[in-house]
């Protein structure tokens, strides 16, 4: 028997696509399109490293609810909205355990050499949704509108937590991951790095200060 029906998985999807439509306007960076994208990928890399497909899919589906809860806030903040999610599928309450833990190893700011297989598949599906090279041009800013933060403060956030990982040599934890993205993955952090730079230059600062 798989740890989570195909029925429930179906449930999870419904309920948190009708939350992604509804709150449509909160959600300009991790709404549905975001969601799906993390979903697919990390059900790909699930197949390829030998995880639990099923829960991985799960935990894909709901790893982000915590910003229908609060604005720029932690996977843990989205608790008990997960947990309502999950119980209403009727996936068991060691399941849902299981799927908190894995999301709470992914997160890009705690994650560590040696997570779950689980978590390595929804790591590596939420990493590259941030290393694209259209995110930073198509969706940054709607991050920014989302969480309420500075341009400073994001470009502070990425290099803070993902540049430690890159340079320890897990930014992707999948081999095909890490040899097909890790290029854009380092274009990435180049770019933020440079963003950063570029806000101590004054005339910079009145530039932004003076954009409509």
């Amino acid at each position: 028997m798989h740890a989570v029906p195909i029925v429930s998985v179906d449930t999870v999807e419904r309920r948190v696509r009708q939350l992604c439509v509804r709150f449509a306007a909160r959600l300009p960076f991790h709404g549905w399109h975001h969601v799906s994208f993390v979903r697919s990928k990390a059900v790909e890399f699930a197949e390829v490293n030998g995880a639990d497909v099923g829960v991985v899919e799960v935990a894909a589906l709901v790893h982000d609810v915590n910003y229908l809860v609060r604005r720029n806030s932690r996977a843990e903040d989205g608790g008990n909205l997960r947990r309502a999610i999950l119980d209403d599928a009727g996936i068991a309450a060691a399941v849902a355990t299981r799927i908190e833990g894995i999301i709470a190893e992914a997160e890009m700011c705690t994650r560590h050499q040696h997570i779950s297989l689980e978590a390595q598949a929804l790591s590596d599906a939420d990493t590259l949704f941030k290393a694209l090279p259209v995110t930073p041009v198509v969706l940054a800013h709607k991050y920014l509108a989302e969480n309420g933060v500075t341009l400073r403060e994001l470009a502070d956030k990425i290099i803070g937590e993902q540049h430690p990982v890159h340079d320890e040599g897990f930014y992707f934890y999948n081999a095909s991951a890490a040899a097909t993205y890790s290029r854009w993955a380092s274009a990435n952090l180049e770019l933020w790095r440079c963003i950063q730079e570029s806000l101590d230059d004054p005339t910079v600062e009145r530039l932004l200060a003076a954009v409509p």
